[in-house]
């Protein structure tokens, strides 16, 4: 199973804080996402949880978990998270397929992307550019200097019971560029997903997307 907040997720519209000033964080992400054709920067993500039995409660939620790397997306639905540290790992999807690479254990998987990347947050920012087709966006309030909406996702019948491992999805924004992504699970784990040195509307070759494994390495193919 992939280890993976596909999160992921990403980039950023570059303006000034006078043209966002009063747009609402709804209307900024579906510029972002209309806007951005590409993009690259760097992640941190971090697994958070509630202190539990003799834990100090004013310390507030504890980080469990925290990996740091760098992403590229190319819209619609090619994108690299890169796990840097503090182990190596690369999910990368190009157009067709998902690929997980884990270095430590020399492991490839493959599996088709179709509705495993629509019905995940990774559609909010590196899929096709209609969030609302997939999500209804709810307005949240300002808070750690960011703007923050909420992503509800909509109850789709033709879905099994919903692909989607999140109860909650919330991203804040500044000035047009989505800055923090936080995911919440039924058990109530949070992850913070924060965005920097985001450049939008770059370059890319398309051979960065493509994958192959090193020889000996072990190849999974998930259908």
């Amino acid at each position: 199973m992939f280890k993976i907040i596909s999160a992921v997720f990403l980039a950023a519209v570059c303006a000034s804080a006078n043209v966002y000033a009063d747009d609402s964080a709804a209307d900024q992400l579906r510029q972002f996402v209309r806007n951005s054709k590409t993009a690259e920067g760097d992640f941190v993500q971090q697994q958070l949880r509630t202190p539990r039995g003799d834990e100090p409660k004013d310390k507030g939620l504890k980080v469990v978990r925290q990996t740091q790397g760098h992403f590229v997306f190319q819209r619609p639905g090619r994108f690299i998270w890169d796990t840097q540290k503090p182990y190596e790992q690369k999910l990368i999807a190009d157009g067709k397929q998902l690929i997980l690479w884990d270095k430590d254990l020399n492991q490839a998987t493959f599996r088709p992307s179709g509705q495993a990347l629509a019905t995940t947050p990774a559609a909010i920012l590196f899929g096709e550019t209609s969030l609302d087709q997939h999500f209804d966006l709810v307005e949240g309030q300002e808070r750690l200097g960011m703007k923050w909406v909420d992503l509800q996702p909509k109850k789709d019948p033709n879905t099994k019971g919903g692909d989607l491992p999140y109860t909650k999805i919330s991203i804040g924004m500044v000035d047009g560029l989505p800055k923090a992504l936080e995911l919440t699970d039924g058990l109530g784990s949070l992850v913070l997903v924060t965005l920097s040195q985001i450049q939008l509307n770059i370059n890319i070759a398309p051979s960065r997307f493509v994958f192959k494994p090193p020889q000996g390495a072990e190849v999974l193919r998930l259908n």
